[in-house]
């Protein structure tokens, strides 16, 4: 299975907000993060860069 971490980016600062995201829905700015075991969060932004090799998501803040 492939999770990732998410990175919620607000100017300069770096702040992880999810770890072992398994699923990101994206509809229009607000952007559905849902965890392997369920758990969701949703935030405003849009999705900077997804790096599988790092295995993280960053989200620029709005």
């Amino acid at each position: 299975m492939c999770e990732i971490n998410v990175i919620l980016l607000k100017g300069e600062n770096r702040e992880r907000i999810m770890d072992s995201v398994a699923k990101i829905l994206v509809e229009g700015d607000s952007i559905q993060l849902t965890g392997i075991l369920g758990d969701r969060m949703t935030v405003k932004g849009s999705i900077k860069e997804v790096n599988f090799s790092r295995g993280e998501a960053v989200i620029l803040s709005k």
